[in-house]
C-alpha cells in the first residue's frame, strides 16, 4: 500500500525560476539571516550579510514566506516576478504560533494553559549523542537529563518536574507523530553487576526528527492516560513536502576520548604497612592496595614473577582505553505534489567503542507518506525500522567481568602488563589481584561474550475524514514491535569458573529471544467551529486501546566441555527460562477549548481508562483536567511589552502497577520428590483492594515579551501530591505470606521554572541570539508504607549493607542513608586500637538535583554560525564506590594524611583522649568501612556541554553545479570540560544504575568522554 501512495505523490512540476531579492527592517537596515522559505514546501534559503537571497521556484503560484526573530511574516506570491525586495515589521510572532498538544493536535500558541517546550532537531544533529534523549541536556526547563556510564546502546535518564512518583521508571512518555511508543528499560545493572540494556528512545536515528515537544505539566500530557504521570514527550518526524525530489546527506564523524577524572595521591605505592611487595604472592595480594613505600623508582617484584619500576603510573585510563568513534551516514529523497508527499531516508552508524572490540551498528529506514485521497479524505504513514547489534556490552558496577577494573591497580602498576589476561597456551586467566571475582580486564576484552541485537519495527497509519470545514473524524494504528536477542557467555578459562566446575570451565549465562509490542489504537471525532464573532470552541471525543505483549523465551548451561564453543548443545547442564506479559488499557476522553476573542481561552479534558493489571472492582478511573490562557496584552497596552499571557491549569491522572498478574495467587511445578510431582505458590500475597494511584497537579504560568519578541521571559510554578501509590509490604510468614504490596504511598514535588530567550544584537553584520533556563524542584516523600517505614531502593558494593538509597518519609527521595561517626561531646568516637567507631544512620541528601538548567548562545555573522551550550546542576549527591575504595585501598588524597606518623585523634567510649595511635592503613580502612558518609560526594557541576562552529557555503558556488544547490559544514564537541565539579576522583554525571533505584550511585561504570568531531551536510537539486 506504501508504493501506491508514493506513486500517488508523482506530479509534474515547471522548469525553475530564480528569485532574487534582498530583505531589510523597517528602518531600512539589511537583515542578515533572514529565512526565505517556499510556503508549504520544504525549500528555503537565508539572507546573506547584506541581506541578498537567492532561491529557486517552480511555479507562478509559488508563495513565499519570509521571516526574522522579533518580526512578522510576510507572504508574497512569486506571479511573474524574478527580484522581490521586501520590508520585514516588528510582530507579534505569537499571532501564528502553533505548538503541537497532546496527540498531535496543533494549537495556537496563545490558547495553550499550560507549559509546553519545542525543540528544534538542528540543535542536537550536529554533535550528537547515540541515545538522542541525551541530547535535551541543558536545552529544556524542567527537564533532568542524565546519561548512563554504560558505552553505546546505553539508556537515557530523564526526569521531568523532579521524581513524578515512587511507583513510575521515571521516563516520559515518547510520543511519534501522535502515537506512543514502547521506552520500555531492558535491564540495569545493580550492586551485583549486570549491565545496562538500554531503553526504545536510543534506537530512533536525530536525523529523522523535525522537532520535539515537551509537555512538562499534568494538563498538558492528561489525555495520554497512565504514563502521562511522567510527562510527554511528542517527536514530529520530517515529512515531504511540496517540490521537485530533494536530496539531502548528512554525515557525522566523531571521536571518544576517556577521560581521567581522578586525583589520586603517586606518593606511595604497591604494599601494605609501608612496604613493598617482596614475593609474587605479596604482589598478588596487594594488586589493588597502595599502602606501600614511597615511590623511589627501584625494581619491585610483581604478581608475573616479573621486576618493574616502582614509579608512578598516571595513564592506566589513557593506555587500557582506546579513541572511540562514531561515523553517521543519512542519505533522504523528498517529494511532493498538491496532493502528496513523501519522505525516505536511509541511515548507518557505526559506533566502536572505547572498550577495545565492543561498539554498536544501527541501520535505519524511515518512510513517511501523506496522501490527499479526495479533497475531503487523507492519510498518513510512517514506517520506521532498525537493526542495531551492540558487541560486547560492558558489565558494570562491582561484578565478575567487568573491563573496568584496571582504574583501581596500585599507583606503581602499569595495566598494560596485565594483557594479554590469559595463558596464551592453556587459555586461563591470568589473575592479579586477591580476588578472582575481579576479572582482568584484558581477558574480559579478548575472550567475553556479551552480544545483543535488536530488530525493531514502529509503524503508525491513519486516516482522517472532513466532513466540512469544521467538523473531521480521524482514525489511527500504531504498531511497536522490537524483538530483542541475547547472548552472554562466561569465557573458557574464566579464574573463578575454574574452581566453581571441576568438570568444565565457563558457562552459557544467556541466550534468548525475546519480543515486546505496542498496540495502540484510537478514534476521534473533532470540531472546530466559530459560534459568534467572539467565541470559538474546539473540541473532540474519543477512545483508545492500548494492548502491551511481552514475551521471552531462553536456555543457559554449565560448564562447557570443549574449550570455545560456545554453544547450548556443549554444557553438562541445562537451564531454561520463560516470562511472559500481556495487559491492556481501554480509554476514553474528551477535550474542550472554549476561545473568547483572541486572548481568553478556557479548556477542559476527561479521561477514562480502565486497567487490567487492577482487580475488577477498583480498575476504572476518570480523571480531568481544567485550564486557562489569558492574553492581557491584547487589552492593557504596557511601553515595549509585545506580548504577555497568564496561563493556569489543575489536571489529575492516573497510574498502574508496572508489573502484570499482582491480583491473583499463581502456582508454579517443582521438580518432583521420589517420583511424586510437587509445586509452589508465590510468597506474595495479593492485594484485591487496590486502585488506580493519582496525581494532582496544580500549575500556574507566565509568559512575556519585549522589544518586538526579542527578550521573552516563562515562567511557571507547580505543585504536584501523588496518593495510593503502590508500594511493597512484609508480613509475617505465620499468614502463609512474607510480602505484598499496599496502595499507600505518597510524594509531593513543587516548582519553579524559568525560561528567558533573548537576541541582545541583531544587524546586518552580526546576531546574537541567547537563551537560559532555570529550574528550582524540591519533593518530599509523604508517605510510604502503612508504617511509613524507609523503602530500600540501591547500594553498591563497597558499601554494602552500610549505605543505600531509599524512599525516607519527609526527606526527599531518592534519599543517601550512610553512617556518620560516633560522637560524644562534640568529638569523634574511636576504639581501643584508635580506630573511629560507627555512629548512626543519616540522611545525607537526595541523588536527584534541586536546581538546574542551560544557558545557550548562538552567533551568527554572514555564513559563519558559532553556539555554545553552558549547563549546570546543583543540590544533589553521589554514593560513590570510588571514594570508598580510594580511601580503603590508599589511592585517595587524604590518606597521605598520618603515612609517616600514623593518627592519632578522637576521645574513647568513656570521654577520656584517644593516646592510641593507629597506622593510616588501618585508620582509613576503618573509616571506609564504618563511617560510610565518606562515600557520600557533592554532585554539583557547570559543564561545557557542546559547542559547534559551522559555515554555510554561499549559493552562489552551486548556481551553475548540476547537483547541489546548498551545502554546510560544522566542528562539534561535546562533554568538552567542567567549569566546577565538587566531586575530586569522578564524573559526578557518572552512574552504572540505569534506572530510578540505582540513581545517583557510582562505581565500576565506564569512564567519561570527550566527544569532538564534524558535521557535513549537502542539500542535492
Amino acid at each position: 500500500m506504501l508504493g501506491a501512495l508514493l506513486l500517488l505523490t508523482v506530479s509534474s512540476f515547471a522548469a525553475d525560476q530564480v528569485i532574487t531579492g534582498k530583505v531589510r527592517d523597517e528602518k531600512g537596515n539589511e537583515l542578515a539571516g533572514a529565512t526565505v522559505t517556499i510556503k508549504g514546501t520544504s525549500k528555503g534559503t537565508n539572507t546573506d550579510a547584506e541581506g541578498n537571497y537567492r532561491i529557486n521556484v517552480t511555479s507562478a503560484e509559488d508563495v513565499l514566506v519570509f521571516s526574522y526573530i522579533g518580526y512578522g511574516k510576510e507572504e508574497i506570491i512569486v506571479g511573474s516576478k524574478t527580484v522581490i525586495n521586501v520590508k520585514l515589521n516588528p510582530g507579534d510572532a505569537t499571532l501564528n504560533e502553533v505548538v503541537v498538544t497532546a496527540l498531535g493536535v496543533s494549537k495556537d500558541a496563545r490558547k495553550v494553559g499550560y507549559a509546553v517546550t519545542t525543540v528544534d532537531a538542528s540543535q542536537f544533529t550536529k554533535a550528537r549523542e547515540n541515545n538522542i534523549g541525551n541530547s535535551l541536556v541543558g536545552r529544556v526547563a524542567g527537564l533532568s537529563v542524565k546519561g548512563t556510564s554504560s558505552g553505546p546502546g546505553g539508556t537515557a535518564k530523564l526526569l521531568l518536574r523532579g521524581m513524578p512518583s515512587m511507583n513510575s521508571a521515571g521516563s516520559p512518555l515518547f510520543v511519534i507523530n501522535g502515537v506512543p511508543m514502547d521506552n520500555t528499560q531492558r535491564g540495569s545493572a545493580g550492586q551485583w553487576g549486570g549491565s545496562d540494556g538500554g531503553d526504545g528512545i536510543g534506537n530512533i536515528n536525530p536525523d529523522d526528527i523535525e522537532t520535539m515537544t515537551v509537555l512538562k505539566g499534568q494538563s498538558a500530557s492528561a489525555l495520554y492516560g497512565a504514563r502521562a504521570s511522567n510527562g510527554v514527550i511528542l517527536i514530529t518526524t520530517k515529512k515531504g513536502r511540496k517540490g521537485d525530489f530533494a536530496v539531502d546527506y548528512n554525515m557525522n564523524v566523531s571521536t571518544d576520548q576517556p577521560l581521567n577524572l581522578t586525583d589520586f595521591q603517586y606518593v606511595y605505592g604497591q604494599g601494605q604497612n609501608g612496604a613493598k611487595p617482596a614475593t609474587v604472592a605479596e604482589a598478588q595480594l596487594t594488586g589493588r592496595m597502595s599502602w606501600g613505600a614511597k615511590l623511589d623508582g627501584t625494581n619491585v617484584i610483581q604478581f608475573d614473577g616479573n621486576q618493574y619500576p616502582y614509579v608512578a603510573q598516571r595513564n592506566n585510563i589513557k593506555n587500557f582505553y582506546r579513541m572511540g568513534s562514531n561515523f553517521t551516514n543519512t542519505v533522504s529523497v523528498t517529494k511532493g505534489g498538491d496532493n502528496g508527499s513523501f519522505r525516505l531516508s536511509l541511515s548507518n552508524l557505526d559506533n566502536k567503542s572505547i572498550i577495545p572490540n565492543a561498539g554498536l551498528s544501527r541501520k535505519t529506514a524511515n518512510l513517511t507518506v501523506d496522501q490527499n485521497i479526495t479533497p475531503k479524505l487523507s492519510i498518513s504513514a510512517l514506517a520506521n525500522y532498525i537493526d542495531e547489534r551492540v558487541d560486547n556490552k560492558p558489565q558494570l558496577s562491582d561484578g565478575p567481568l567487568n573491563a573496568t577494573n584496571g582504574y583501581l591497580l596500585a599507583t606503581n602498576i602499569d595495566e598494560r602488563i596485565l594483557a594479554p589476561g590469559y595463558n596464551t597456551t592453556t587459555g586461563q586467566e591470568v589473575v592479579f589481584s586477591d580476588d578472582n571475582y575481579v576479572t582482568n580486564p584484558y581477558f574480559v576484552v579478548n575472550q567475553y561474550v556479551a552480544n545483543n541485537a535488536r530488530k525493531r519495527i514502529i509503524s503508525m497509519l491513519s486516516t482522517k475524514y472532513q466532513f466540512a470545514e469544521w467538523i473531521y473524524a480521524q482514525a489511527r494504528v500504531g504498531y511497536d514491535n522490537a524483538n530483542d536477542r541475547v547472548k552472554t557467555v562466561t569465557p573458557w578459562g574464566t579464574s573463578y569458573s575454574i574452581s566453581a566446575n571441576p568438570k568444565g570451565q565457563g558457562q552459557l549465562n544467556e541466550l534468548s529471544n525475546a519480543q515486546r509490542t505496542e498496540l495502540n489504537i484510537d478514534a476521534l471525532l473533532g470540531i472546530n467551529k466559530t459560534l459568534s464573532p467572539d467565541f470559538s470552541v474546539n473540541a473532540l471525543l474519543g477512545g483508545n486501546i492500548r494492548k502491551n505483549n511481552y514475551e521471552k523465551i531462553g536456555v543457559s548451561g554449565s560448564p562447557f566441555v570443549l574449550p570455545y564453543l560456545y554453544s547450548f548443545n556443549n554444557v553438562v547442564n541445562y537451564g531454561r527460562s520463560y516470562e511472559v506479559s500481556n495487559t491492556q488499557v481501554n480509554s476514553a476522553y474528551y477535550n474542550v477549548d472554549l476561545a473568547y476573542k483572541t486572548f481568553l481561552t478556557l479548556s477542559t479534558t476527561g479521561r477514562y481508562d480502565t486497567y487490567s493489571t487492577l482487580p475488577s472492582a477498583n480498575r476504572a478511573i476518570f480523571t480531568p483536567s481544567v485550564t486557562g490562557a489569558f492574553v492581557f496584552s491584547d487589552l492593557v497596552n504596557v511601553p515595549k511589552l509585545s506580548f504577555g499571557k497568564l496561563r493556569a491549569g489543575y489536571a489529575v491522572t492516573s497510574g498502574e502497577p508496572t508489573t502484570a498478574y499482582g491480583t491473583s495467587v499463581y502456582y508454579s511445578v517443582n521438580n518432583p520428590i521420589n517420583t511424586i510431582p510437587t509445586g509452589s505458590f508465590s510468597s506474595s500475597l495479593p492485594n484485591l483492594f487496590l486502585k488506580p494511584f493519582t496525581k494532582t497537579e496544580l500549575e500556574f504560568g507566565l509568559e512575556l515579551r519585549f522589544f518586538g519578541n526579542r527578550l521573552g521571559f516563562d515562567a511557571s510554578y507547580y505543585t504536584q501530591t501523588t496518593n495510593n501509590e503502590i508500594m511493597p509490604a512484609n508480613y509475617s510468614w505465620s499468614t502463609g505470606y512474607s510480602s505484598g504490596v499496599v496502595g499507600t504511598g505518597s510524594v509531593q514535588n513543587k516548582g519553579l521554572e524559568l525560561q528567558i530567550n533573548g537576541t541582545p544584537i541583531r544587524s546586518s553584520k552580526l546576531t546574537w541570539n541567547a537563551s537560559f533556563n532555570l529550574t528550582s524542584v524540591h519533593n518530599k516523600i509523604l508517605q510510604t508504607d502503612a508504617n511509613n517505614n524507609p523503602i530500600s531502593l540501591g547500594q553498591n558494593r563497597a558499601t554494602l549493607g552500610n549505605a543505600t538509597t531509599a524512599f525516607v518519609v519527609g526527606q526527599a527521595g531518592p534519599q543517601i542513608m550512610a553512617y556518620d561517626y560516633k560522637y560524644l561531646n562534640g568529638q569523634i568516637v574511636v576504639d581501643a586500637s584508635g580506630l573511629p567507631v560507627r555512629g548512626d544512620l543519616i540522611n545525607m541528601g537526595t541523588v536527584l538535583p534541586t536546581l538546574y538548567g542551560g544557558l545557550n548562545n548562538e552567533f551568527i555573522v554572514g555564513g559563519f554560525n558559532l553556539s555554545f551550550l553552558v549547563d549546570y546542576n546543583y543540590g544533589n549527591k553521589v554514593l560513590s564506590a570510588t571514594e570508598n575504595y580510594t580511601l580503603r585501598r590508599g589511592l585517595n588524597q587524604a590518606t597521605l594524611e598520618g603515612r609517616e606518623s600514623g593518627i592519632t585523634t578522637g576521645v574513647t567510649s568513656d570521654g577520656a583522649v584517644n593516646t592510641k595511635t593507629a597506622t593510616a592503613q588501618a585508620y582509613y580502612t576503618a573509616l571506609a568501612n564504618n563511617v560510610t558518609k565518606t562515600s557520600v560526594v557533592d554532585g554539583a557541576f557547570i559543564k561545557m556541554r557542546q559547542v559547534t562552529f559551522g559555515y554555510n557555503l554561499p549559493a552562489r558556488l552551486f548556481e551553475k553545479l548540476p547537483l547541489i544547490r546548498a551545502a554546510s559544514i560544522s566542528l562539534v564537541g561535546r562533554n568538552l570540560f567542567f567549569f566546577m565539579r565538587n566531586a575530586k576522583n569522578i564524573d559526578p554525571e557518572a552512574s552504572f544504575g540505569s534506572n530510578l533505584a540505582y540513581t545517583g550511585i557510582e562505581g565500576g561504570n565506564l569512564p567519561s568522554t570527550r566527544n569532538y568531531g564534524f558535521n557535513l551536510n549537502i542539500k542535492f537539486k
